[in-house]
């Protein structure tokens, strides 16, 4: 019985635009809490206490919902149709992560598993819960034990039929469903993904420093960015896809289906000197709807006075001197360094 509506489910979640499906059990990854505990430990996640806060919970998805039974996993595809890494050599232009280019993906994946969930719930007698990147849930290690693929050396998820362009939600139940084989790991010698991060974020392979990663930087970490780190960051102004991008298994990376995901032509490569000039209710406009919006605006002004800084455009000496009086200290900070970045330039 259980098989049949799991091949059913299955169908229901393609029909609605997945195209990774795998189911496991809440305690697939025994493993979890010695690693989640020696990455905090060890400081990893530099101002994320939310990890630490919430570590019981989210190394352990049974104690999150103890009455769950099956965990199923499902994959949606994001991949670009412009190469991400172009941009990084137009040192006037910014950087901004494939999956910020548009819509919100929280919102976009939430909606489709709910209907995937709702379904279920009208077939069998079970309860759901529903999560997407917004919950102490470790969805990359149960996407894993969920057959999806393996977690890579740059320790997101990996697929041989998906690449690694793609977003991942889970839907618990309280409905035992036949598991899957978990992921095999297939990067072999390839040590790509750890050799073009600019700031050696990777400690060891499938190993991750948060407090060196850009897309860490540039998003969660509040205030000053160390120094030693600034210059190392290029022109990414929000997150960072370098170690995704490069990963030779990308050759397999399902097309993205879903409209909103299509890059909005003008931030794929924007404009350093027009985001420096953004005041917070431009930002806010430019931004509706997309993730970077949570960032809010003197985080984000602060990044691309980084990446003007690192830019070596004297020509851009003038909107830094502007901002070296801005009232958020973040700004008038990261405008003093870009001033004398630029200067020594000269």
């Amino acid at each position: 019985m259980t098989e049949a509506l799991k091949d059913r489910l299955k169908i229901k979640a393609l029909e609605e635009g997945f195209v990774g499906f795998g189911v496991c059990r809440p305690d697939a990854v025994p493993q979890l809490p010695e690693r989640l505990k020696h990455f905090v430990d060890e400081g990893r996640h530099g101002q994320m206490a939310w990890m630490a806060e919430r570590m019981t919970w989210r190394s352990d998805p049974s104690a999150l919902w103890p009455e769950a039974k099956s965990v199923v996993m499902l994959a949606e595809p994001y991949t670009p149709e412009h190469d991400p890494m172009a941009v990084l050599e137009q040192k006037d232009r910014g950087a901004i992560s494939v999956y910020a280019q548009n819509r919100d993906y929280h919102d976009i994946v939430k909606k489709r598993l709910k209907r995937v969930g709702r379904w279920l719930v009208d077939q069998a007698e079970c309860e759901i819960k529903v999560f997407v990147d917004t919950a102490p849930v470790m969805e990359k290690p149960l996407a894993a034990a969920a057959g999806l693929g393996w977690q890579g050396k740059h320790t997101n998820l990996l697929s041989r039929e998906l690449g690694n362009w793609f977003f991942l939600g889970a839907i618990f139940t309280t409905l035992e469903l036949e598991t899957d084989e978990a992921g095999v790991e297939n990067c072999g010698s390839c040590t790509a993904c750890l050799d073009v991060c600019p700031t050696k974020a990777f400690p060891a392979p499938f190993q991750l420093d948060a407090r060196r990663c850009i897309s860490y930087l540039t998003i969660e970490h509040k205030g000053p960015v160390p120094e030693d780190l600034r210059a190392l960051m290029g022109n990414h102004i929000y997150g960072c896809d370098d170690c995704l991008a490069v990963c030779p298994w990308n050759k397999f990376a399902a097309e993205a289906r879903e409209i909103k995901y299509a890059a909005r032509p003008e931030l794929v490569a924007p404009s350093l000197r027009e985001l420096a000039g953004l005041d917070d209710g431009a930002f806010r406009t430019l931004f509706s709807g997309s993730p970077v919006k949570r960032i809010g605006r003197d985080r984000f002004v602060r990044n691309v006075l980084y990446a003007i800084g690192n830019s070596g455009d004297v020509a851009l000496r003038d909107v830094v001197v502007g901002l070296m009086k801005d009232p958020a200290d973040e700004v008038a900070d990261a405008a003093r360094w870009a001033d004398a970045r630029l200067e020594d330039s000269i």
